[in-house]
C-alpha cells in the first residue's frame, strides 16, 4: 500500500481543521453530529461478529472493537473537559496515552459496555451543550501536551469531527472482510 492510500485510510474525511468563528447554525449542526453518533454506532455494529469486530480498519490500525472502546474513553475525557472549562477558569486538562489505553484489557471486552457508555455520555453532553449560552463557547481549557489553550467551540468541532472520523474508520473496516 502506498503512502497516499494509507493516508486516505487514516484520515478518510481529512485531517481536523479548526475554524476561527462558528455561527449559531454551525454549532447546532456540530451538536447534532455528536447527538446522532451513538445511534449510528448501534445500527452499524448491532449484527457484527467477533471476527468483524476484530478486523483492523487499515493495515497496522485499530480494530473496530478498539475504535468503539477508544470513542468511549475519548468522549468521556471530552465531556469532563467541557465541564471543567464551564466551572473553572482555564483548567489544565489531563492528557492520556490513547495508544496505550487501546491495548489495556478492557479494549477486548464486548462492545456493549462502551456503546452504553457512549450513549449515556453523549446524552448528557448534548443536553449540557444545548443549554450553553454564546459566551460559554469562548471559555477555555489548557492542554499541557499542546501547550495551548482551546475554546469550547474548538472542543465541539474537534469531537464532532472525531465522531465522523471514527465512524468512517468503522465503515472502512467493514469493507476489509
Amino acid at each position: 500500500m502506498n503512502e497516499d492510500s494509507l493516508e486516505k485510510l487514516k484520515y478518510p474525511i481529512g485531517k481536523f481543521v479548526a475554524k476561527e468563528n462558528y455561527s449559531y447554525h454551525e454549532v447546532e449542526q456540530l451538536i447534532n453530529d455528536i447527538a446522532t453518533f451513538p445511534s449510528l454506532l448501534y445500527k452499524t455494529t448491532e449484527n457484527l461478529s467477533d471476527s468483524q469486530l476484530d478486523t483492523p480498519y487499515r493495515p497496522d490500525g485499530w480494530t473496530i472493537r478498539q475504535l468503539i472502546h477508544h470513542c468511549s474513553d475519548s468522549h468521556a475525557n471530552a465531556y469532563i473537559r467541557l465541564k471543567l472549562a464551564l466551572t473553572e477558569e482555564e483548567p489544565v486538562v489531563k492528557p492520556y496515552l490513547e495508544e496505550k489505553w487501546a491495548e489495556l484489557p478492557d479494549s477486548k471486552l464486548p462492545i456493549a459496555a462502551s456503546l452504553k457508555m457512549i450513549e449515556s455520555i453523549h446524552y448528557k453532553w448534548v443536553v449540557l451543550m444545548q443549554h450553553m449560552q454564546p459566551h460559554h463557547w469562548e471559555r477555555t481549557y489548557f492542554h499541557p501536551q499542546s501547550q495551548k489553550s482551546f475554546t469550547l467551540h474548538y472542543l465541539l468541532d474537534l469531537y464532532a469531527w472525531h465522531c465522523r472520523h471514527h465512524f468512517m474508520h468503522i465503515q472502512n473496516g467493514l469493507l476489509q472482510k
